[in-house]
């Protein structure tokens, strides 16, 4: 029995030889940790900076429903759009506004509603080393006038 104690004792490690094995394993979820951060950052960054285009394109598209012209028709008024007018109306929007944003497209499909399309770059934060050119976003918008 003394014998197979002490090969028990021999083959099992001291407590003193597994000192600071542990760091390896915490400096390793630390730095995974700290990649999904800067990751999600990112993330976040272009899910704020797509949100920000899809405002714009909806601004855009309002201010182009606004640039009908009014007829009567049959005695009942109407409101027209053109796809010149809901260009002209979107373009001027956004030269006014601070939105680092181009029109890419501007017309009416019914003329009805004003259908807009404006296009945006996104740079990201943190891993803009990954992505020097950075990354081509779309937002597209339609809107109604009112009067029917």
């Amino acid at each position: 029995m003394r014998a197979v104690l002490r090969h028990f004792r021999e083959s099992v490690p001291a407590a003193g030889d597994e000192e600071g094995s542990i760091l390896p394993l915490v400096l390793g979820y630390a730095m995974l940790a700290l990649v999904l951060i800067l990751v999600t950052v990112d993330a976040t960054s272009l899910y704020l900076a797509q949100k920000r285009l899809d405002s714009v394109a909806d601004a855009a598209a309002l201010a182009g429903a606004d640039g009908f012209t009014l007829t009567i028709a049959g005695g009942a008024p109407r409101a027209e759009l053109s796809s010149g007018d809901v260009y002209a109306q979107a373009s001027a929007l956004l030269a006014q506004s601070d939105a680092d944003a181009s029109l890419v497209s501007a017309s009416t499909p019914d003329g009805v509603s004003a259908r807009v399309t404006v296009a945006g770059q996104w740079h990201p934060p943190v891993f803009s080393l990954f992505v020097p050119d950075g990354v081509s976003l779309q937002a597209t918008a339609t809107s109604r006038n009112a009067l029917r």
